[in-house]
């Protein structure tokens, strides 16, 4: 049977040994935060951004630039968590991992069968809900997108869509 000072010697070790781990951890963090990524906005060249192909209505700029531009394109907004290790490590792979699959400042203006690839993509992610990413929208309630929203990025694409199979059509028929 124990006595009291031996239930207090108890406590007082759990309390330096959380007291070390709680410290330890502080320091950790405190270090993880030298090891920080590049967080990089590579130049924007006007002419190559898909805007300036095809000027859609303002509705559908806002909503595109509202809810994929800060992963999908080369004007990424930088929020001060994405400056926080670890999580920084996650976010710029997350943009590095975006703007390789659609990146709205590097449009190809010049491959109306990649454009139309990148719009029927763009299309069955609207409609699908599959983007903007939920775990974007849970911090940026600028990007989630409503019904409306979504029927009108959707039609708009659709419409891109057959505007550059047109296109393509009579490239073919020349």
């Amino acid at each position: 049977m124990r006595d009291g000072g031996d239930l207090r010697r108890e406590r007082h070790v759990v309390k330096a040994k959380a007291k070390r781990i709680f410290i330890g951890l502080i320091v950790v963090g405190a270090l993880l935060q030298l090891v920080q990524p590049d967080r990089v906005n590579p130049a924007v060249e006007p002419a190559r951004d898909w805007l300036a192909s095809n000027a859609p209505p303002a509705r559908v700029v806002g909503s595109l630039r509202a809810a994929c531009y800060d992963c999908h394109s080369n004007e990424t907004k930088w929020p001060w968590y994405s400056r926080v290790s670890p999580v920084s490590w996650w976010i710029v792979d997350h943009i590095k991992d975006g703007r390789k699959h659609l990146n709205f400042s590097d449009w190809p203006h010049d491959n109306p069968r990649k454009a139309r690839s990148r719009w029927q993509n763009i299309q069955d992610e609207i409609e699908s809900g599959g983007m903007p990413l939920k775990s974007y929208t849970w911090i940026h309630s600028e990007a989630r997108l409503s019904t409306t929203d979504r029927a009108e990025l959707t039609e708009w694409a659709d419409a891109e869509v057959k505007r550059l199979n047109q296109l393509m059509a009579e490239s073919d028929g020349k």
